[in-house]
């Protein structure tokens, strides 16, 4: 690898959406930069943040670094006095030479540490691709190298510009996340109050009260809710949102081929209906043959076509418009057991007969470590979005992004540096499995869901957020929130501790001089009552998305 840096020159100027124009400074540092690109590009844009750290910081040449054996040379920035605790969003543009793509990961190597993957980006020859990513150190450094690698160490060219690393304290970045939720899951609203003759009330009693919330914010349930009230109960008071954990899977619905057996989904779906919860469809297909049914493994050519064929009626037409979404291909970047027996167009089969079958449904690429590392090349966030668009070009309508959201140690800056590239795409985005790794401790498991949650309620492109916690007699997949007595462990306790501060709780007051109450609220329905002298009115209102007040008059 051999070392070109593009000087400063004339750049294309970006421009940026309302919700990602945020690249101005408050007064303990500057606010978190949402822009991200997708596409290669003629120029490099200029650098976040102006640069930051790396402002009039051209980058050195190395080689042999972090075992490198081949001798070839890397771009790397020396880093100088780097703290445990800070969280460091880095970006970069990247363009190679010497082969017509490449995929570029980002290293950092301390004097104790090497982080494998802070970022990484798919990148071409003959134009520039946006590289953004981020790293929080366990320990202090005296000396860092920040440098690039492409995954099979050939010997290319790599060159660099526009290289941006912004450090932020714990207290600037959850002062971000707070930000984002007070202008995107909040709204003000201003309650008036008037007599029948449309006089304003001074003084009148108000009291509103959140009675649904717009974020779906949901759980796996398994059919071990079927028949435990206690569990039914302690689940509808929390979630709005429910998935099968196996259920509604091949293996669980046809274990043996033309044995259909509905029966348990059916009553989890009664479940779902009766308590007003909206489901996520999971999953219609399994690239992993592990858990292919056997049957179908012994298939091959138009028998394994029909099966297919029939899977997807049979599935669809059973539970036509009673899933919001449908992961359709699950885990396709990891595994490809159908296209290997069926040819490349198998998945797009999928999609296009999901479609035709059940149009309202929102289908769903479900994906993972795409957005808990960057080192598993299978599902970077590249090729994530390389495998979308090559689905949209053979006529799929792709409409949701699923991030499966299985995470050991949460590294928050490149979490968010991925669902931003993601955001580029204007689809709706889900995390759709979240728990942390069962080899940690209940304590630890709680620090980082915690850390996880807020990461994705606080981004602007997150549309919903389901845990992976169904909870059966012998535990959960990797984490509970209970225990078998629905008593709290740790990471219930961050759960609740959430969803009471992602809420708008009972709001009282009285009207002004005009006849007006103000407040800011979560999006979501509401109760409102005003009560003056010995009158009383109620009503109800919606509060959804939007720049401007929300406006309420209610007649006493």
């Amino acid at each position: 690898m051999r070392l070109s840096f593009a000087s400063e020159q004339t750049r294309i100027n970006h421009s940026k959406s309302a919700t990602v124009s945020l690249n101005f400074s408050f007064a303990d540092g500057p606010l978190y930069d949402f822009t991200a690109y997708t596409e290669c590009k003629e120029l490099p844009e200029q650098p976040l943040y102006n640069g930051g750290m790396l402002k009039n910081h051209p980058p050195e040449n190395f080689s042999s670094i972090a075992h490198f054996s081949t001798g070839f040379y890397t771009p790397a920035f020396i880093l100088h006095n780097l703290t445990p605790g800070t969280i460091y969003c880095f970006s970069i543009w990247l363009k190679i030479e010497g082969a017509n793509s490449a995929h570029v990961r980002a290293s950092l190597k301390t004097e104790n540490s090497v982080y494998n993957c802070v970022g990484s980006a798919a990148a071409k020859q003959g134009c520039w691709s946006f590289l953004k990513g981020g790293f929080v150190l366990d320990s202090p450094s005296n000396l860092s190298i920040l440098f690039f690698q492409n995954s099979d160490d050939r010997d290319i060219n790599i060159a660099v510009a526009s290289a941006s690393l912004q450090p932020f304290t714990d207290e600037q970045w959850r002062f971000n996340q707070q930000y984002i939720i007070n202008t995107e899951r909040k709204r003000a609203v201003t309650i008036h109050a008037a007599d029948g003759s449309g006089d304003t009330l001074q003084g009148a009693e108000i009291t509103i009260e959140q009675v649904s919330k717009d974020f779906p914010f949901g759980s796996a349930i398994a059919s071990t809710i079927l028949g435990n009230l206690p569990y039914q109960k302690w689940f509808v008071e929390r979630f709005n949102a429910a998935v099968f954990e196996n259920e509604l899977k091949w293996y669980a619905t046809e274990p043996e081929q033309g044995k259909i057996n509905y029966t348990i989904a059916d009553q989890m779906m009664e479940f779902v209906r009766s308590n007003q919860l909206i489901a996520r469809g999971h999953n219609i297909f399994w690239e992993d043959p592990k858990y292919t049914p056997a049957w179908v493994r012994n298939l091959t050519g138009p028998a394994l076509q029909s099966a297919v064929n029939s899977r997807i009626q049979s599935l669809m037409n059973k539970y036509k418009e009673e899933f919001i979404h449908w992961d359709v291909s699950n885990e396709m970047l990891h595994f490809d057991f159908y296209e290997q027996r069926l040819g490349h167009d198998a998945t797009l089969h999928f999609y296009e007969t999901a479609h035709q079958s059940d149009p309202l449904a929102t289908l769903f690429m479900n994906e993972f470590n795409v957005v808990e590392t960057c080192s598993d090349e299978n599902s970077t966030v590249d090729r994530y979005i390389s495998r979308l668009r090559e689905l949209k070009r053979g006529g799929v309508l792709m409409d949701g992004i699923g991030l499966e959201s299985h995470f050991t140690v949460p590294n928050l800056p490149l979490m968010r540096a991925i669902l931003d590239k993601l955001a580029t795409l204007n689809l709706p985005i889900w995390l759709t499995e979240v728990d942390i790794s069962g080899k940690l401790d209940k304590e630890t498991q709680a620090v980082y869901l915690e850390q996880v949650l807020r990461e994705g309620f606080s981004h602007p492109s997150v549309n919903g957020i389901m845990l992976w916690t169904a909870l059966h007699p012998n535990g959960c997949y990797q984490m509970c929130l209970t225990d078998n007595n629905l008593q709290n462990l740790p990471a219930g306790n961050i759960v609740d501790k959430l969803l009471k501060e992602w809420q708008t709780g009972e709001v009282t007051g009285h009207t002004d001089g005009h006849g007006s109450f103000s407040f800011y609220g979560f999006l979501g329905e509401y109760t409102v009552s005003v009560k003056y002298g010995n009158r009383t009115a109620n009503s109800t209102f919606s509060l959804c998305q939007g720049d401007e007040t929300r406006h309420v008059t209610i007649r006493v």
